[in-house]
């Protein structure tokens, strides 16, 4: 059918509305001190209010929740702490100003070179797909890249699997980028594989134990971030009244329990059922595949520097609650040791408040994958999500550190295990 002129150009205004940028002016960015849970399941009660943003959330007395605030809510908020002294501050008057000043920085950097790699800088998706087929292509002995599926908007949801070769070995499997917003988990994933590959020294890490990485879970959302909507969270599918779904309430395991919405609108969006999304759907695929081989798996995220466990869905401790938080915590000593940082251990429900249908509860108990955690990254001061392209070098290192303690303990358990 030959669409008249004018449905074409009202066709295009739509399509060009649609990825106007969304303006953050007049936003506020609160970092708020909690003495005792009831002032945090106060402030929980604004979490599914649309105007109220949490870039953190916990149950630590005395530990600073923040959270971006739309100039119609505030008011109300501040009336709110004011009435139950509830201490806060104003961390960002007008959280516009630094999305522009990121947004200048994006339009202005030069591209990476295709198949390279920056840990200077910010990659979109497609470069990080032409890193990992170039490492691959580089390494043919040592690494395979597989697509797992398409995103939403057609975009390969592509994996890299690190192997000396052979079968039934031990993996360590992370997946990152899986909330839109959060950039620095697709560079430290990245970082991760470089190591891993292109420095000659370190592959006795790849002997005894596979690697298997998918740095852009959430690809759409990942895009979008970058040109239209910073503080964008979910996938971009369709909906009936807002687009996407919080992949991170998604999977399957005791999904929509507690602690997501129903709400299509809200950033905690469950989705329609399990799985809705396609993106959720290839992980779980791909992880159902190859559980038995898994023996640790990683959601990396931000912000907050934590290392947590399950169970999500309810205030409650899987059985090998004890091996989690010792296998936890040699992620926080090796860090520690290595630059005096420190990380929060412990089960995700007690110490964040319920979550159901998070992707490492799926692991453990959808797939009985014994270690599963989600590894919470630091953040960027004031900048929350948007630790600086100047620090994203000590970020990554930091993790790589982690990671190779994390490995440790999977290598020995293996072969402990076979004897």
């Amino acid at each position: 059918m030959k669409l008249s002129p004018f449905y074409l150009v009202t066709l295009l205004g739509l399509a060009t509305a649609a990825q106007e940028r969304f303006s953050y002016d007049g936003y506020k960015v609160y970092s708020v001190t909690i003495n005792s849970i009831q002032e945090a399941e106060l402030l929980d009660v604004f979490s599914y209010d649309q105007r109220f943003d949490f870039w953190s959330k916990h149950r630590i007395v005395g530990k600073p929740i923040d959270v971006m605030i739309s100039p119609s809510g505030q008011d109300e908020f501040e009336s709110t702490l004011n009435y139950h002294n509830i201490k806060f501050e104003v961390m960002i008057n007008n959280f516009e100003e630094k999305v522009q000043a990121q947004y200048n920085r994006l339009k202005s950097r030069a591209r990476v070179d295709s198949g390279d790699v920056s840990f200077t800088e910010y990659m979109r998706h497609d470069e990080i797909n032409a890193y990992l087929r170039r490492l691959e292509a580089d390494y043919p002995n040592v690494v395979t890249t597989e697509v797992i599926g398409k995103s939403f908007e057609g975009r390969d949801l592509l994996i890299i699997k690190i192997s000396s070769g052979g079968s039934d070995k031990p993996t360590i499997f992370a997946d990152a980028g899986i909330h839109a917003r959060e950039w620095i988990a697709p560079s430290t994933a990245l970082y991760v594989i470089n190591q891993l590959v292109e420095v000659p020294e370190n592959s006795y890490l790849y002997e005894n134990v596979d690697w298997v990485f998918i740095p852009v879970a959430n690809p759409d959302g990942y895009e979008y971030t970058h040109d239209v909507e910073r503080m964008w969270r979910k996938t971009r599918s369709t909906g009936t009244i807002c687009f996407g779904a919080d992949p991170n309430r998604n999977f399957g395991y005791h999904w929509g329990a507690s602690g997501s919405s129903t709400w299509q609108c809200s950033d905690i969006y469950a989705g329609h059922r399990a799985f809705s999304e396609v993106e959720t759907q290839a992980l779980r695929d791909y992880l159902s595949a190859h559980s038995h081989h898994i023996s640790l798996y990683v959601a990396i995220h931000s912000y907050g520097n934590w290392v947590l466990y399950p169970w999500s869905y309810a205030d409650l401790l899987p059985d090998n609650a004890d091996e989690l938080q010792t296998v936890g915590m040699l992620y926080n000593d090796a860090v520690n040791e290595y630059n005096g940082n420190s990380y929060i251990v412990g089960n995700s429900a007690a110490l964040l408040g319920t979550t159901a249908g998070c992707s490492d509860d799926y692991a453990r108990g959808g797939l009985d994958i014994k270690l599963s955690y989600t590894l919470e990254l630091p953040g960027g001061s004031t900048d929350g999500f948007d630790p600086p392209e100047s620090d994203i070098l000590w970020i990554v290192e930091e993790a790589w550190v982690g990671f190779k303690a994390w490995h440790g303990y999977v290598e020995s358990s293996s072969a402990n295990s076979s004897k």
